[in-house]
């Protein structure tokens, strides 16, 4: 079984589906590595990186496509919006990809995907249990971004982040408020807290107050309860307006007192709420920054712009988004240990093998056999469930 790896075309992806130290556990399983020849090269993995562990190189993208049994991408088609249509013609009948696919997305963009007649599975959907941990590229690559939002805030701030005693006298340490304390939000409190600053966190999940205070941050408690705050999946749920409304009323105090605020309150499949105001950012001391993760689905700061860094009252707001993308070698690492996993859980005696009372195959699976697959995805569409006929095949 041949596993394809085409470099990454969304301009400006850095990253790698597949780092070479991965490869001898998947060539035990069976597996043969095709790397599209200069594919690491962005990430810091020379294309002589890969065939010292045993892959082989492909001259060009069409020839990954044409030879993988499997193709491995970062950015597939349906996340990446902006070349990823070209690879739709290169896909065959019978095909697997695996990566990010951006299921909660455009309907028509499944279909065009389910029509090429390949079997995709979606990272975005794996459970979030102890079993598919190892597989969970998307909180990976929330890791990264938490870290790296943090860095960019430091970096953008006009104040140093520890509080330092010096013979010109104590400076104060810098005050760093996280709005959602998803993985991202973690990371990014543990991030500060390490470059010495005092970290604070608000979420709407009751569970998420004795993660924020386990590294040392202190939860911002608003007198106000979400309904059904989570989901199954641990994820937060959406609110109504009204709730939301109260919320930024609520937590406009704790805005105006920090020198950093970094957002990461994302609903998967909607746009991102609203939580700071362009009246709240008024309020905040001059200098002060912004770090908007949510900037790729409309932002938790009204005056994010995607892509951008806004200045408005003399606050910057940061709408960079891709962000894993930034720390490439590490984010690869990270998400080739993920793939892997599930490459070896899914491949057998070096054949695919989808079991469709396998939890990991049956929520990830999106497309098979022409037709959108995935229960929770056709839901999400609009569209009727499938017939047991029509299911896993």
């Amino acid at each position: 079984m041949i596993l394809g790896v085409p470099k990454e075309s969304y301009p400006g992806e850095r990253r790698v589906a597949i780092v070479p130290s991965v490869i001898p556990s998947l060539a035990k399983a069976g597996i043969e590595v095709l790397v599209e020849a200069g594919a690491g090269i962005e990430a810091g993995y020379p294309d002589k990186d890969y065939t010292e562990k045993g892959a082989k190189l492909a001259a060009n993208r069409a020839e990954v496509f044409r030879a993988g049994d499997i193709v491995a991408q970062v950015l597939c088609f349906g996340s990446n919006d902006v070349t990823g249509k070209a690879d739709l013609p290169l896909m065959k009948s019978g095909q697997v990809i695996v990566g990010f696919l951006r299921p909660l997305g455009k309907q028509e963009e499944l279909e065009a995907l389910a029509r090429t007649g390949v079997t995709s599975f979606a990272v975005e959907l794996m459970p979030r249990t102890t079993r598919a941990q190892s597989m969970d590229a998307l909180s990976s690559m929330a890791t990264i971004c938490g870290y790296k939002a943090v860095v960019m805030a430091a970096d953008t701030l006009p104040r140093i982040f520890p509080m330092l005693t010096t013979a010109a006298g104590t400076i104060t340490p810098g005050r760093v408020l996280i709005i959602g304390a998803g993985v991202a939000g973690l990371q990014a409190i543990a991030t500060a807290r390490r470059l010495g600053a005092v970290a604070s966190a608000y979420d709407l999940r009751p569970a998420a107050k004795e993660q924020v205070q386990s590294l040392g941050g202190r939860f911002v408690e608003l007198p106000i309860e979400a309904k059904d705050a989570q989901d199954a999946r641990g994820y937060a749920t959406a609110q109504g307006e009204e709730f939301y409304k109260k919320q930024r009323e609520l937590l406009g105090g704790a805005v105006a007192e920090s020198d950093v605020v970094i957002t990461a309150a994302v609903v998967p499949g909607k746009k991102s709420p609203v939580l700071v105001t362009k009246e709240m950012v008024a309020r905040m001391a001059p200098g002060s920054v912004i770090v908007d993760l949510a900037a790729e689905r409309g932002g938790n700061c009204e005056l994010t712009q995607a892509g951008k860094i806004v200045k408005e009252s003399n606050v910057s707001i940061i709408g960079t988004f891709n962000l894993a993308s930034s720390v490439p070698y590490h984010a690869s690492q990270m998400y080739a240990k993920n793939l892997s996993a599930f490459l070896l859980n899914l491949v057998k005696d070096s054949k695919l093998q989808i079991n469709e009372k396998d939890e990991i195959h049956r929520e990830t699976l999106l497309t098979q056999g022409g037709e959108i697959v995935n229960a929770r995805v056709r839901e999400f569409v609009g569209l009727k469930p499938l017939t047991a006929e029509a299911g896993v095949k």
